[in-house]
């Protein structure tokens, strides 16, 4: 490690959990999706060999824990308990036996289950209302016992849907389960395991909360009686595997909620109706005592779910300073997580204010990070933007349950930005049987990362690009205050691209294809914004051009479109100090499915707290000089004042040529998306050239 940079050092030092050394502080987080029994599998759990392959190529890369994503200790698919699968715990030792050569240590994390936070989608919802469909869908899949909750409450993601109480019964059920699975665990050569979870409001956090629990028998009421379903579970654990066998727990310092479906801004004076920082200091020390190890910890619950997986709106360690306060509470280690940068948390390791750095997304982006920053190459570093699109895009808005596609939801952990993630046999890079002449039309995203992997396998690339710059639209869209790590993006991009033997030709327009010499051509020219036919359009502000600074815009500003773009643009021009209005057609902001509820939850609840005038369901009939008139869903019309207005209403795609035997056509320029629909693409076309 000469070659690091002594800010880190911090970082590198060892530490103990129980008796279980850790060679150093980083932690990987468990993120769903990742778990070595598979994730939501319609055959049933098994040993996961690409989550497998996921830790051993990270636990390659230095990192000190791992912690895989949930492992429900019932199936969700045919209801049959993990410890009554003895050969997948055979596997598991196979595996453990690997991670150990490493020097890295694994803990299991098990969860008790989702409860009111499971989320329950637009497909299974209505069978689950209507009494017969359920009935005969639960030897499938048993939603009852997948929505069970402390006490009959409105499901997080359905709210027409009623989870019913939990019984005595099943909660015992449960606690055997985590015993039975913990010793399978110790006996299979894992480390520790980690209990899921007083945290982000699943079920057990649910039991400890007291607005959500409100039984009146042993496991509701009082204090003791709320933490009684999250002790027993760790004295069942500890009778059953031996008090030296380490046992974490996944925790929220406290929920940052103000109501059902309605989280707290960070530095937002509120009154906190989950758990706040002074029971909090009550329940860290009374965990420690139930015999737990360690509290790997960070804040939220699912109606605040912004703090538990930060989008690119929340500050940079945004649960730091909670954590570190709890841990003057106990004498057990602690882990804070959530958008922790790596020198921050050097340091706050170096104070003794935490003992472990958890990371979770950037493991998805760059499995070599860590390994990166050892050797002093942190500009190599691929960074996370905190987009939730591969790994976690479970998404909602008004009336819907989660409407993330169902493949989606079977795959979770994925990445946006590396296709590889945990879709190792979809995505590899393979030499090219055959050099090719490859032009790539477009130095956006999409362009760039096509002439990468072509340039990879062999080929010999060159990208024409238009403007005097690499970046294509995403500048534009890396261009607010909040986007720093869109903006390092970019940069990664440009410095990557060097690395390889592609010839870049800035300020050329390719105007014909058929000019080029070229035996391949991409054409990744992206999209053109859309125009709407209103009177006075002219007068508007294109999206892009505001992002871009290209024209300026006054005090009051009426974003037209309440889509992510537009939500974003209404985001900035408050932060700028301006007065936003964002008018939309829909019933609700940021109606596209497959962009997470934790970004989309954060926009409509800052909206909401600062009382930013939001208009659904509203078109707009005119714009004027000062003004826009817009016909509310009843009819009635209103003039909003408006010194500005930003038009964000979507956009089309803009192929330069339609595809053909040797023209490929990706990104947006195929179909408006994403940055991991650009990315995946881009993969889907250059892996077959």
């Amino acid at each position: 490690m000469e070659n690091m940079d002594k800010k880190y050092e911090a970082l590198f030092t060892p530490w103990k959990i129980g008796n279980v050394e850790i060679k150093n502080r980083i932690v990987m987080c468990p993120m769903g999706g990742t778990s070595l029994f598979g994730w939501f599998e319609l055959g049933g759990c098994h040993f996961d060999k690409e989550a497998a392959k996921l830790f051993l190529e990270r636990a390659n890369n230095n990192v000190g824990l791992i912690i895989p994503g949930i492992a429900p200790l019932r199936d969700t698919f045919f209801g049959k308990w993990l410890w009554q699968n003895p050969k997948m715990f055979e596997e598991l030792k196979e595996f453990m036996d690997e991670i150990h050569k490493t020097g890295a240590k694994l803990f299991v994390q098990l969860t008790a289950g989702m409860g009111r936070s499971w989320a329950i989608t637009e497909l299974i919802a209505p069978l689950h209302k209507n009494k017969f469909t359920r009935a005969i869908l639960k030897p499938i899949i048993d939603t009852s016992h997948e929505l069970a909750s402390p006490s009959p409450q409105p499901s997080r993601w359905a709210h027409d849907i009623e989870c019913p109480e939990m019984t005595k019964e099943q909660i015992h059920e449960i606690i055997e389960a985590f015993a039975k699975t913990a010793k399978l665990c110790r006996d299979a050569g894992v480390d520790g395991v980690e209990v899921h979870a007083v945290h982000e409001g699943y079920l057990l956090d649910q039991f400890a909360i007291e607005f959500f629990n409100k039984r009146e028998d042993e496991y509701g009421g009082s204090f003791e009686n709320r933490y009684r379903f999250v002790a027993e579970v760790v004295k069942a654990i500890k009778e059953a595997c031996g008090e030296d066998y380490p046992v974490s727990l996944r925790y929220s310092v406290e929920s940052k909620m103000k109501g059902f479906c309605y989280g707290a801004m960070p530095g937002e004076d509120y009154v906190e109706v989950g758990r706040n920082m002074e029971e909090s200091e009550k329940a860290a020390k009374y965990l420690e005592d139930a015999g737990y190890d360690m509290l790997n910890a960070d804040n939220g619950t699912y109606d605040s779910w912004y703090w538990a997986h930060p989008p690119m709106y929340m500050p940079e360690n945004c649960n730091l300073e909670d954590v570190a306060h709890i841990k003057k509470f106990v004498n057990i280690p602690v882990v804070c997580a959530g958008r922790l940068d790596a020198e921050v948390g050097a340091n706050a390791v170096a104070e003794g204010k935490i003992d472990g750095v958890g990371v979770a997304r950037q493991f998805l982006v760059d499995p070599e990070w860590i390994t990166k920053l050892i050797e002093d190459r942190v500009e190599d570093i691929k960074p996370c933007i905190c987009c939730h699109a591969g790994c976690f895009n479970f998404s909602s808005s008004k009336g819907h349950a989660n409407t993330q596609d169902l493949k989606d939801t079977m795959g979770l952990a994925r990445c946006a930005l590396n296709p590889e993630t945990m879709q190792s046999k979809k995505y590899s890079v393979k030499p090219a049987k055959k050099s090719k002449k490859v032009a790539v039309i477009g130095g956006g995203i999409g362009g760039m990362e096509a002439a990468i992997l072509c340039a990879k396998r062999g080929h010999k690339v060159t990208l024409f690009e238009k403007t005097d710059k690499l970046g294509g639209v995403f500048i534009a869209a890396a261009a607010p205050s909040y986007k720093e790590k869109d903006k390092a993006l970019i940069a990664w991009y440009i410095r990557e691209i060097a690395k390889y033997p592609v010839e870049i030709k800035l300020n050329h327009e390719v105007k014909n294809v058929k000019e080029l010499d070229a035996d391949e051509v991409i054409i990744a020219t992206g999209a053109r914004a859309r125009r709407i036919p209103i009177k006075g359009v002219e007068k508007s502000v294109e999206a892009v051009d505001f992002l871009l600074g290209n024209k300026t815009v006054g005090e009051k500003v009426t974003v037209i479109g309440g889509g992510l773009t537009g939500c974003e643009i209404a985001y900035e021009l408050y932060l700028q100090g301006k007065q936003p209005t964002i008018v939309e057609m829909m019933d609700d902001l940021v109606t596209t499915p497959g962009i997470c509820l934790a970004n989309t939850s954060y926009l409509r609840d800052f909206f909401k707290t600062n009382k930013v005038p939001v208009h659904l369901e509203t078109r707009v009939k005119e714009i004027g000089e000062g003004y826009v008139t817009v016909t509310h869903k009843d009819g009635s019309e209103e003039k909003i004042d408006a010194d500005s207005v930003i038009l964000s209403v979507g956009y089309n795609p803009a192929p330069l040529e339609k595809k053909s035997a040797h023209v490929h056509v990706i990104g947006d320029a195929a179909a408006v998306g994403n940055l991991r629909t650009v990315i995946w693409g881009a993969w889907d076309v250059a892996m077959k050239i």
